[in-house]
């Protein structure tokens, strides 16, 4: 996964050079420039040797101010994961009960003369929160939000031939800030751009599919030029978009003439025969560049990945992609990732947005902030669409967090804000909507409607190609005083609806009322309840504590609405992952995901499965390991996608049951019916049930589809815990540091089966060119730091996350316990 970082990487993509440098000392930099100086635009990571103290010294933006008992590390980096956690920390539950404050990071570095001329900058991806940058003692400016990229011009201030200092200060200690875990620092990654006095502006392209037709595709780009010089510079900018196999398929040109000091924009086309069209089944990527030529000599270039596709939203037909209706089924989630908190390496994400579409997600809502870059860029590789979200609060503060939300600032910054968070993503082909705001108190506010034109005015001119909407949760609210105004509701490209069950008869009608009231309206389920529980004790039957009893039946009666309602554009489930925060003590995490923070998956998983997905699923809940409990009824459930299950236990058969959703209706003529019609359909619900007796050894489900057996699924009592066992999801890694490893503990019997009840605790060591990111167990009341040397499995299961020191070789992590031994995995490094 080291391409995720690099895929944004602008024209002369660093490749395995760029590795490498990712990984020097800052002070190597030099050399780097000098072999880069014929190149118009250069990027490389500013990743590497930074120093941080949690402190708060005033003179730490000074270049002589002395650091060298600071702690050496590299971006991205969140200090609040590192613990611990605390029931009286002032993050509380909404930031998981971790540490918050005040930080520094201090960054040296030296450029050559070579770079003299050259127009500089300095990106980051993300900084939470209240952060103020610095070079060389003087005041770059500050950006109070935290989830927001931004960028300053060193140009003028950065020393040529000296040693040179970036000083960043954080400031997370105003709490609460947000409703759910953000992680504390320079969280995601740092850039240094290095561009001619003419050049395309930072995000200065715009591309989207103008026309698809048979046969033939048309691509509009829009250029921002900047001319830095005193001069005026005439400009020739040409756009070629070329695919995954390298041939040119298509060029455009325009040409400009630019003042010294000056800003003009250009449009052109590209023309493409045959297009390989962008969707989830197949998400083909070109590769469209963008390059600039002034007086015959080249300016500057910019590469962006490409994906050739249209995306509408229509008030009959729901969503379309590339004019095919197509059901969104998504889910929400937020930006952390258990163990390694906000700071998210590439291949964690990747791993678990596999996993999500593997579930039948083809789409997320990034709820309720904008999320990395490099998260978009594996959707657009991955087929992923994107419910892109801006914020969760405008100008009304949101009283689980009081005055120290977004609310203090929106005013002053949104503009800023959204026009950098529109521009760096706007040519994603995964982004297909982009939400305004989340829940936000101006729904149903007198004014509201005003903010939300000003928001929407922002929008339409960064990006007049996609529509947006907001997820609003009072559209028929008790009392009416804080409903959602009509004219706020019809300003929006597409209505977002939260939790549209809530409210009186809606509870069974859904939408149906609204559609019958506003037939033009474009309708979507922003956020609607999941299947939420704790791994290994969330199956619809099991008494959960704090569990809402009837979620299942809420769950499947709205999906089956959503599913043949085709106006319902789709629908964004309440949540794909656990996610820390947003819990009450003892609880530091959310429990409402269908994958736990370790990104284990829970036995709701198949339930979405079942529905979202054609190949045969069949998954039995609880496991079978109930000693104690003989003879007692254990309710046994069922998740399939199968017309019928027979249930065995130790060889007998208990029944078969069935349902058929969509129920199959007559075919080819008048009272002719489809072979599964016949099949057993014993309950409307969307998941089947047994009350068996509990007796030890072996529950065997056999699902058929028209009388043939297509599904075997098999759970067993086993045995006492006898053994750990280790298995990593990667025997090499690279050494860039967005690859890890994922390495999966075991508590299992004799016969190596799981023990899904074991809570052994176990000691964890790492030795070798590795280094621990950290490692949980999902267990949302667990309270064990992330990178302690001991910890308790949950449910058998416990995971770690290694990624390599910088250094070729091999890494061994080992894991020991008093009753049941060691075990050992090696993972090499190249």
């Amino acid at each position: 996964m080291a391409d995720t970082s690099r895929r944004r990487v602008l024209l002369g993509a660093l490749g395995t050079a760029g590795s490498a440098l990712a990984l020097r000392a800052t002070r190597g930099l030099a050399a780097s420039f000098d072999r880069s100086a014929a190149s118009s635009r250069r990027r490389w990571s500013f990743d590497s040797d930074w120093r941080f103290s949690r402190s708060d010294f005033a003179a730490s933006s000074q270049i002589d101010f002395d650091d060298r008992d600071w702690r050496s590390l590299r971006l991205p980096h969140d200090w609040s994961i590192e613990g611990p956690f605390d029931p009286n920390a002032p993050s509380a539950g909404c930031g998981a009960y971790l540490p918050t404050g005040v930080g520094w990071y201090r960054k040296r570095f030296t450029l050559p003369s070579a770079a003299a001329g050259r127009r500089l900058t300095i990106e980051f991806d993300g900084i939470y929160q209240n952060s103020e940058a610095w070079i060389n003692g003087q005041s770059l400016g500050k950006r109070p939000y935290g989830f927001v990229p931004f960028y300053y011009d060193l140009s003028t201030l950065v020393r040529p031939h000296a040693e040179n200092l970036i000083a960043v200060r954080v400031d997370n200690s105003h709490q609460t800030n947000c409703r759910w875990y953000s992680g504390s620092g320079i969280y995601r990654h740092a850039w240094l751009l290095s561009t001619e006095p003419l050049h395309i502006a930072h995000w200065g392209v715009l591309a989207h599919s103008s026309l698809i037709a048979p046969g033939h595709a048309t691509v509009a780009v829009s250029v921002q030029l900047d001319n830095d010089s005193s001069g005026p510079a005439p400009a020739l900018v040409t756009a070629r978009m070329i695919d995954a196999a390298g041939r040119k398929l298509g060029l455009g040109h325009a040409e400009a003439l630019l003042d010294g000091h000056a800003s003009a924009s250009v449009s052109l086309t590209v023309s493409i025969d045959d297009p390989h069209l962008w969707s989830p089944e197949e998400p083909y990527l070109h590769r469209l560049i963008v390059s600039v030529q002034s007086a015959g000599v080249a300016s500057d270039a910019v590469e962006l990945p490409f994906g050739i596709r249209t995306a509408r939203f229509d008030a009959d037909r729901g969503f379309l992609l590339n004019d095919r209706p197509l059901k969104l089924n998504g889910c929400c989630l937020h930006h952390d990732a258990g163990c390694v908190g906000a700071a998210v390496p590439e291949r964690v994400w990747e791993r678990r947005l596999l996993e999500l579409k593997s579930m039948g997600c083809n789409a997320i809502r990034t709820s309720h902030n904008p999320f990395a870059a490099e998260f978009l860029d594996l959707c657009d590789r991955l087929g992923i669409l994107v419910m892109n979200e801006a914020f969760d609060e405008w100008t009304i503060p949101k009283g689980q967090i009081g005055p120290n939300g977004y609310a203090r600032y929106f005013d002053q910054w949104y503009e800023r804000d959204l026009q950098n968070f529109i521009r760096r993503d706007r040519n994603h082909a995964c982004v297909v909507l982009w939400s305004a705001g989340n829940e936000i108190g101006e729904q149903g506010a007198a004014g509201g409607a005003d903010v939300l034109r000003r928001i929407l005015a922002v929008f339409r001119a960064e990006d007049p190609t996609r529509m947006v909407t907001a997820g609003c949760d009072h559209i028929a609210s008790d009392p009416p005083a804080e409903r959602a105004r009509p004219e706020f509701l019809q300003l929006l490209d597409v209505v977002g609806y939260n939790y549209v069950d809530r409210w009186r008869e809606r509870t069974e009608l859904y939408y149906d009322q609204d559609r019958h009231d506003y037939p033009q309206r474009r309708f979507i389920g922003t956020e609607s309840v999941g299947l939420a529980g704790v791994r290994g004790g969330d199956g619809p039957y099991l008494a959960l504590p704090g569990a809402r009893p009837g979620r299942e039946v809420d769950v499947e009666q709205l999906w089956k609405f959503v599913r043949v309602h085709d106006y319902v554009a789709g629908d964004f489930m309440w949540t794909g992952i656990d996610y820390l925060g947003e819990a009450r003590w003892p609880n530091k995490a959310a429990a409402s995901g269908v994958l736990d923070t370790c990104g284990f998956r829970k036995d709701s998983f198949y339930f979405y499965q079942s529905q979202w997905t054609q190949d045969p699923v069949l998954h039995l809940f609880p496991h079978w390991n109930w000693a104690g409990r003989e003879g007692q009824i254990v309710p046994v459930g069922c998740y399939t996608n199968c017309d019928t299950v027979e249930l065995f236990l130790n060889g007998r058969s208990l029944g078969v049951k069935g349902y058929a959703f969509p129920r199959p209706g007559m075919e080819e003529r008048y009272g002719h019916l489809p072979e599964r019609a016949l099949a057993a359909r014993t309950t409307g619900d969307l998941h089947l049930s047994w009350d068996v007796a509990f007796e030890p050894g072996t529950l065997r489900a056999l699902g058929r589809r028209a009388e043939r057996v297509v599904a075997d699924k098999t759970i067993e009592t086993t045995g006492p815990a006898a053994a750990i066992a280790l298995s990593a999801d990667a025997a090499t890694i690279g050494i860039d540091p967005g690859e890890v490893a994922h390495v999966e503990i075991r508590i299992v019997d004799s016969q190596g089966r799981l023990v899904p009840t074991a809570d052994d605790e176990i000691a964890l060591s790492l030795s070798g060119d590795g280094v621990l990111l950290g490692w949980d167990n999902g267990n949302p009341a667990n309270h064990d730091g992330y990178r302690s040397e001991r910890r308790r499995v949950f449910g058998g299961l416990a995971l770690a996350i290694v990624r390599s020191s910088g250094n070729a070789g091999r890494m061994h992590l080992s894991a020991r316990s008093e009753a049941l031994g060691s075990a050992s995995t090696s993972i090499r490094c190249r």
